[in-house]
């Protein structure tokens, strides 16, 4: 359970953010599933690497062991996700869009 939550935060997070991403900018829209999908993928592996990142881990709540729901932690966490979920959405999107123009060239 320690290990669920987070990872549940940082999927909703990340999710939320691509889909944000995706109807704010409809030129760089998957779909409301594939920006979904995109940031929640984006969300939990964005979070990950920067975890791995030397200042990042306090954020991050990696060297808490005291607590194992802390809910700071948790809010950097979702923090995070969200930003790199709605990053990650945007770069998908915009190799999509260049792949589409490229076709439509030949």
């Amino acid at each position: 359970m320690d290990v669920v939550v987070p990872i549940v935060v940082q999927l909703i997070a990340g999710g939320a953010g691509g889909s944000v991403l995706g109807q704010l900018a409809r030129s760089l829209s998957l779909g409301p599933v594939g920006d979904s999908i995109v940031g929640a993928i984006g969300g939990v592996l964005g979070t990950f690497l920067t975890g791995l990142l030397p200042n990042f881990d306090t954020l991050l709540g990696a060297s808490s062991a005291t607590s194992a729901m802390d809910l700071g932690a948790l809010a950097g966490q979702g923090a995070v996700a969200l930003i790199i979920g709605c990053a990650l959405t945007a770069i998908v999107g915009t190799v999509k869009s260049f792949m589409v123009k490229g076709r439509a060239m030949r």
